[in-house]
């Protein structure tokens, strides 16, 4: 062989070897180029997760404070429930007394009749 031939040879070699280094390193920056891009998609993903937490948490403490409202509201109907029935029996028990000390109520009356509708007995006045 030529020295010429061997010459070519080696520069054949060179330059394929050049052109393989050079197609790596665009494979090199293609891929970090591609990994950056699914960073930031990522980042993207983590910071509408996070806005989506934050509002889910949101609603979900306004959810208890309204169900806390709601039972608190309840817990004051049923007291006033309670009172109510109290000054029920309290005005029954006053109604009860009152008939029994009463000495214009008569006795031979219907006592199931409600004291409170009958009308008032009548007195009798002199005339002048």
């Amino acid at each position: 062989m030529s020295a010429l031939v061997i010459v070519l040879i080696v520069i054949a070699a060179l330059v394929l070897i050049a052109v393989l280094v050079a197609a790596s390193r665009r494979r090199a920056v293609e891929q970090e180029r591609d990994r950056d891009d699914r960073r930031e998609i990522a980042s993207e993903h983590r910071q509408e997760a996070e806005s989506h937490r934050l509002v889910a948490d949101k609603e979900g403490a306004a959810a208890d404070e309204q169900a806390a409202r709601a039972r608190r509201e309840a817990a004051e109907a049923e007291q006033r429930a309670q009172v109510a029935e109290r000054e029920r029996e309290t005005a029954s028990a006053h109604v009860d007394h009152a008939t029994e000390i009463d000495p214009d109520v008569d006795e031979s009356a219907d006592t199931d009749a409600n004291p409170r509708t009958a009308s008032p007995p009548t007195e009798e006045r002199p005339r002048p």
